[in-house]
């Protein structure tokens, strides 16, 4: 069924700006109780490796930080087949609940499968959130903001990694590291909050023909309803993945894929053992979890900032640039340095990694054509993640070998691959044509 058109044809400024701080705000809040969350077992992981917590060692440390990359994978690839199902709201209401519960499993957990158990059904929760708010948010910002928008949803990711690290300096040490997973589960009394304030998507109530309400909501607050969009079948789905496999296309997307799984295996390798590999260069766990701050504050920097840049110079430079200085960066982590210089470069590494991989993103998003351009940033981002199960893996296999000084060596290899593998994907795909200034989009995705 298709929509009607706008509800009036001036849509009220202020009332469509409190809907859009009603929307980003409820989703700013639980992409905060994500990044919490995700990196509570990194905050917490030199702890238990030093307490030998169920016996725990580096190796199995490395596969319990896989769990729960592996629950996102499954998570991310699910999200948007559950949520044509049930709504967004519905579904950003159930991953809330789900990793709530689930930090509640490995608060109370007795044995390493346990706490494996919990980490993993976080990691599904996880998964699934971030895709989701992040279409919530899509759906509702103002009109010529949407990127802007998503940047500063994705700063509640990286509030949530500092809040992770105060939670584990404040708890851990006198009350017990089941009190920092006992805090995780708190964002369960704000799934009820989500499923009251929070409007449902209006792209869902129109594609699933809920006329009365989709048009009751944009009466309301006064925004325009998004026209229906034709159903895809999955012939349609099908085709779109064999068209990035097309003539020389097949090239392009491995090279897409490849870089996305070096970028995700520096990301969730960095932030699963950044606190344990910072701990083991000599620095008190203190100051080992305070560079987890600072690096969480240059991510907030660096999302504010990738945006401009890619408008400014192009996402595919400044994607290769930023991963080749996260590689330098990295590298420097295992150099040890004076204090102050080495909190400049965690924030450095900061600002540089997470941004990098939001501009492969973007970088995918701007070469591909509008028909297969979801299909290309979903299996992208969906490709990656098997390097975010690889990469706390790796880490817990380096320092269980007696190699840890080796881990921010192959963290920084990570980067340099990816910087390779993306810069030889931007010049391929420059001989095809020069970009126009209307394709710069800013994807952002995790």
């Amino acid at each position: 069924m298709s929509s009607s058109p706008s509800p009036s044809l001036s849509p009220s400024p202020a009332r469509a700006s409190r809907l859009a701080l009603i929307v980003v705000g409820l989703c700013w809040l639980a992409v905060l109780f994500d990044g919490l969350d995700m990196f509570i077992y990194g905050s917490v992981l030199p702890h238990l490796l030093e307490t030998k917590t169920f016996g725990l060692t580096a190796d199995q440390a490395g596969d319990l930080g896989s769990y729960a990359t592996f629950g996102m994978l499954v998570g991310a690839l699910t999200a948007g087949t559950v949520a044509d199902r049930i709504g967004r709201k519905k579904l950003m209401v159930g991953c809330v609940t789900l990793f709530s519960l689930a930090s509640g499993i490995c608060a109370v957990s007795g044995s390493i499968e346990v706490f494996g158990l919990g980490r993993t059904l976080a990691g599904v929760g996880l998964g699934g959130l971030l895709p989701t708010a992040i279409s919530m948010v899509s759906d509702y910002a103002p009109r010529g903001r949407t990127a802007i928008t998503i940047g500063m949803l994705m700063t509640a990711h990286h509030a949530g990694g500092i809040l992770s690290a105060y939670v584990a300096k404040w708890l851990v040490d006198p009350v017990g590291w089941r009190a920092a997973f006992w805090v995780c589960v708190v964002p369960l009394v704000f799934a009820p909050v989500l499923a009251k304030f929070l409007p449902e998507s209006l792209s869902f109530l129109v594609a699933k023909g809920r006329a009365d309400e989709s048009r009751e909501l944009a009466t309301r607050y006064d925004v325009q309803l998004p026209a229906a969009a034709g159903k895809k079948t999955a012939a349609d789905r099908w085709d779109a993945l064999v068209g990035l496999f097309r003539g020389g296309e097949w090239i392009q997307t491995l090279l897409y894929w490849l870089a996305s799984f070096g970028g995700l295996l520096l990301v969730y390798g960095v932030a699963t053992w950044l606190p344990t590999l910072m701990r083991a260069e000599g620095y008190e766990l203190a100051n080992a979890l305070t560079f987890v701050v600072v690096f969480n504050l240059g991510g907030i920097v660096g999302m504010l900032v990738a945006g401009r840049a890619a408008d400014r110079f192009g996402a595919p430079r400044i994607s290769a640039i930023w991963f080749a200085l996260t590689a330098v960066g990295v590298f420097l982590l295992g150099v040890h340095m004076a204090q102050a210089v080495t909190m400049l470069v965690v924030f450095l590494t900061g600002v540089f990694l997470n941004s990098a991989q939001t501009m492969i993103y973007a970088t995918v998003s701007i070469r591909s054509t509008p028909d297969y351009r979801a299909t290309a940033v979903g299996w992208t981002s969906g490709m990656g993640r098997f390097g975010a199960v690889f990469g706390p893996w790796l880490g817990g296999q380096l320092l269980a070998a007696g190699n840890g000084d080796w881990g921010f060596t192959a963290f920084a290899l990570a980067g340099v691959s990816s910087m390779v593998f993306i810069g030889i994907a931007a010049l391929r795909s420059a001989k095809s044509g020069a970009l126009t200034g209307s394709e710069r989009k800013l994807v952002t995705a995790h």
